[in-house]
């Protein structure tokens, strides 16, 4: 089993991103900026990050090229979760060093699955 940071500012997407993972087997922690993710993220070392690009404050690129660039948490991989889901938004988003990206409305069973290959559950 492993747990999973999920990094969302809309209530019902927060549910929703953490209802499948919790019945896919996975732990969850929540935040709903950025900054509250690196808050969370100075106490908790999470197998994964599930992340919104449209968050208040730093955007989920910011937040996953920060994420990315520091040593503790360089190696945790970040699933981007948006509705921004564009060629050029998904090609951006692998480019600041996501390991995923799949656009909302999310399909719940290919969200478990990416997981679970990440973190090689």
């Amino acid at each position: 089993m492993g747990t999973a940071l999920v990094v969302e500012d809309s209530l019902t997407d927060m549910q929703v991103l953490s209802g499948c993972l919790r019945q896919g087997g996975i732990d969850v922690l929540i935040a709903q900026t950025g900054e509250e993710a690196l808050a969370k993220l100075s106490v908790h070392k999470p197998d994964i990050i599930i992340l919104d690009v449209v968050l208040p404050g730093c955007s989920g690129f910011e937040l996953c090229r920060e994420l990315k660039a520091q040593t503790n948490t360089s190696n945790i991989p970040i699933v981007i979760c948006s509705t921004k889901g564009g060629e050029m938004d998904k090609f951006w988003g692998m480019k600041q060093g996501a390991d995923a990206y799949l656009a909302k409305p999310i399909d719940q069973e290919e969200l478990v699955r990416t997981v679970k290959q990440l973190i090689k559950i």
